[in-house]
C-alpha cells in the first residue's frame, strides 16, 4: 500500500458519474472501514476520507497509471486514506464497499470485483454500487444473484444499488484460467484473469510476434506490457541462457506471469509491476517485443516505443505487432533507423534499431 504524496500538480478532476452517485449514497451510510474501486481518479475514496477523519478508506487500483494519477490528483491526502495496486482487493472485512462500474466495463471483470467486495464485507456491512446507465438490468440481476435484498437508488444519468451481507455466498466462483499454448516445439502453461490481456487465450498479435522473433543465446530481451506473458513465456523458453524482463502497469498481469513462469518452469523470467517504462540496467537489452492496445490515439504505443528506445542498448531491435502501422511507419524514423514494416495476414511487424 501507498500513501499520497504531499504535493499535487493537477487539477481536481469532477468524478464520472457512476462514481458521484455511488458517493451520494455512500455519504447516507455508516461505515469505518471502506474499500473503493474507482472509474477514474477515485474521488469517491478521497471524499470519503475527507468526510470521516477516523474512518480507514483504501483506493483498490488494479492499474499502477491509474492509481499514480489519482494519487497526483489527490494532492495531502486524509489521514486515514490509502491506495493499494494489487491483484486483489486486500483483504477486509469492510462495513462498506463502494463499486462505480461503467456499462461500456468488461462484464467478467465487474463480475469479480463484485464477488470480491461481497466477499471482503462483514456480515452487515453493505456494498455501494452504481452504473452509468439509468436503464440499467444487468448490474442489479448480478446482485440479486447474491441471493441478497438489493435496494435501488435510481439517477438521471445512472442507477445506484445498496446491498446489505447478512450472510456468506454459499459459492464463490474463480475467474482465473490456465490454458497451454505451443512455441515451437514446446508446450507452455499461461495464466490470465479478468482485466488481463487476453484473458483464457494466447492474443492473435502475441502469436505473430513469437513467430517473427529469433533469439540468440545468452539475449536480454524486455517484453513491455507483457499481458498474461505469453511472449515472455515463449521466448524464455526457447534458450535457458536468454534473460527476459516482463513489465507491465496492470498487477494482475504481473501475477498471471509469475504463475505462468512458476507452471512452465522458467527461471529466467524476472516481471515488474511498472507504469513508467523503468527497467533494471537500461541501455542493456538487445530486443525489445511490443504489443501494444489500439485506444488512447496511440498514446500508450508512444510510451511504449520510449520505453523501448531507454531500455535497449545501441543497435538494439524493437518489434512491435500491430493493425494500424501507420503511426510507427511515421513517427518512428525521427529517433530510430532502419524502420521496416511486414504485413502477416492481418497484422503488422514493425521493426526498428536503435541508434
Amino acid at each position: 500500500m501507498v500513501t499520497a504524496p504531499k504535493e499535487s500538480f493537477a487539477a481536481s478532476l469532477p468524478a464520472r458519474p457512476a462514481e458521484l452517485h455511488a458517493l451520494e449514497v455512500a455519504r447516507a451510510l455508516p461505515a469505518a472501514r471502506i474499500v473503493c474501486t474507482t472509474v477514474g481518479r477515485a474521488q469517491a475514496a478521497q471524499a470519503l476520507a475527507s468526510e470521516r477523519p477516523n474512518a480507514r478508506v483504501l483506493a483498490w487500483f488494479l492499474d499502477l497509471f491509474q492509481q499514480n494519477a489519482a494519487l497526483e490528483a489527490w494532492g495531502t491526502a486524509p489521514a486515514g486514506l490509502q491506495a493499494a495496486c494489487v491483484a486483489d482487493m486486500p483483504d477486509g472485512p469492510y462495513d462498506m464497499a463502494v463499486v462505480p462500474l461503467s456499462k461500456d466495463g468488461d462484464a467478467e471483470l465487474s463480475r469479480d470485483i463484485l464477488q470480491s467486495a461481497i466477499v471482503n464485507l462483514a456480515i452487515g456491512g453493505q456494498l455501494v454500487s452504481a452504473i452509468d446507465n439509468p436503464h440499467d438490468r444487468w448490474l442489479r440481476e448480478q446482485l440479486a444473484q447474491t441471493g441478497e435484498t438489493v435496494r435501488v437508488r435510481p439517477g438521471s444519468q445512472t442507477v445506484a444499488y445498496v446491498v446489505e451481507k447478512t450472510r456468506e455466498l454459499a459459492k464463490v466462483r474463480n475467474f482465473s484460467a490456465e490454458f497451454m499454448f505451443r512455441d515451437r516445439e514446446r508446450l507452455l502453461k499461461a495464466v490470465t484473469r479478468p482485466g488481463v490481456f487476453a484473458h483464457r487465450r494466447i492474443d492473435p498479435g502475441a502469436r505473430h510476434l513469437l513467430g517473427a522473433v529469433d533469439v540468440a543465446p545468452q539475449s536480454r530481451v524486455v517484453d513491455i506490457g507483457c499481458g498474461s506473458g505469453c511472449v515472455a513465456l515463449g521466448i524464455a523458453g526457447r534458450d535457458a541462457s536468454v534473460h527476459v524482463h516482463a513489465f507491465d502497469s496492470a498487477a494482475r498481469a504481473v501475477e498471471c506471469l509469475q504463475r505462468g513462469a512458476a507452471l512452465s518452469e522458467l527461471t529466467n523470467i524476472t516481471v515488474a509491476l511498472e507504469a513508467d517504462g523503468n527497467v533494471p540496467e537500461p541501455g542493456t537489452y538487445d530486443l525489445a517485443l511490443a504489443n501494444p492496445p489500439y485506444y488512447a490515439d496511440f498514446r500508450i504505443a508512444e510510451r511504449f516505443v520510449l520505453a523501448a528506445h531507454r531500455a535497449l542498448a545501441p543497435g538494439g531491435t524493437v518489434i512491435v505487432v500491430t493493425k494500424q502501422p501507420s503511426w510507427y511507419t511515421e513517427y518512428l524514423p525521427n529517433t530510430w533507423n532502419q524502420v521496416t514494416s511486414e504485413l502477416i495476414k492481418t497484422y503488422h511487424l514493425i521493426e526498428a534499431v536503435r541508434p
